[in-house]
């Protein structure tokens, strides 16, 4: 049996979908790094 058009547009639609669902999600919640401890004795000489 061999699959049609429609099944392989699905699978596009899929896919395409994903990728961007996970590209939307890149930096959103700002740095992927924890920040070293140097920039807070800023923080502590304002308070």
């Amino acid at each position: 049996m061999r699959p049609c058009w429609a099944q392989y547009l699905l699978w596009l639609i899929i896919t395409l979908a994903g990728i961007s669902a996970i590209l939307s999600g890149c930096g959103q919640d700002g740095p992927l790094y924890l920040p070293d401890d140097s920039g807070s004795q800023e923080e502590k000489d304002r308070q």
